[in-house]
């Protein structure tokens, strides 16, 4: 079976190799591109928790970053492992809302760090500051490879893969993911139980039976 792995060429190489080792052909045709934003310099060090829902937000923290929050939450395992040390608080469920019943309270002060257009439940829920760290751009290649399987691991690249006209069956890493797809009339073949590589690679395996 033919799959097309859309994530960004840096960010693809440990699925790609994953899926390629259970006998998939894979491609690579990234249909979304990171751009970091925000400030130079992030100083967290008044806050009692910062918040980071995504491993380019963790990735963009660990380099701006000044100072040392009291507690810190990843939204998932992902994400969590790009950071540069061990967050406090990794939700079982690795959604927002699944944050958010997990993070003690009162939560006092908090930052959300992440992408422009985020989600705001935390910032809402939580009356939290918010940084945008990056922005994500919708890529619409000219050469869209055939594949019998696409892995969508954004909202973003769902919306990007449903502006080709493709109707290809497709894998969605999560709720957000495939609530998107399902607006643009994509068939979700399966979705990840789990959030990030180990739950995409299941969700493929489970499409492919």
């Amino acid at each position: 079976m033919k799959i097309v792995v859309t994530r960004p060429r840096e960010q693809a190489a440990d699925l790609v190799a994953r899926l390629r080792a259970l006998g998939h052909e894979v491609e690579v045709c990234p249909l979304i591109a990171i751009e970091p934003t925000g400030p130079d310099e992030i100083d967290v060090s008044g806050y009692d928790w910062v918040v980071v829902t995504s491993a380019n937000a963790a990735r963009e923290l660990a380099k701006r970053m000044r100072g040392r929050p009291a507690s810190t939450a990843a939204i998932g395992p992902a994400t969590a492992s790009a950071l540069p040390f061990e967050p406090d608080l990794v939700p079982h469920v690795s959604t927002q809302e699944g944050l958010l019943a997990e993070l003690p309270r009162p939560a006092g002060r908090v930052l959300f760090a992440g992408a422009e257009g985020a989600r705001r439940l935390l910032v809402d829920e939580l009356g939290a500051d918010f940084v945008p760290l990056y922005r994500t751009e919708e890529l619409r290649p000219d050469g869209f490879p055939d594949g019998d399987l696409v892995v969508l691991a954004s909202a973003s690249a769902a919306r990007a893969f449903a502006a080709l006209g493709r109707r290809v069956p497709v894998v969605s890493i999560g709720p957000e993911t495939t609530a998107t797809a399902e607006r643009a009339d994509l068939r979700v073949a399966a979705e990840a139980r789990t959030h990030d590589l180990d739950g995409l690679v299941d969700a493929v395996g489970e499409a492919t039976r």
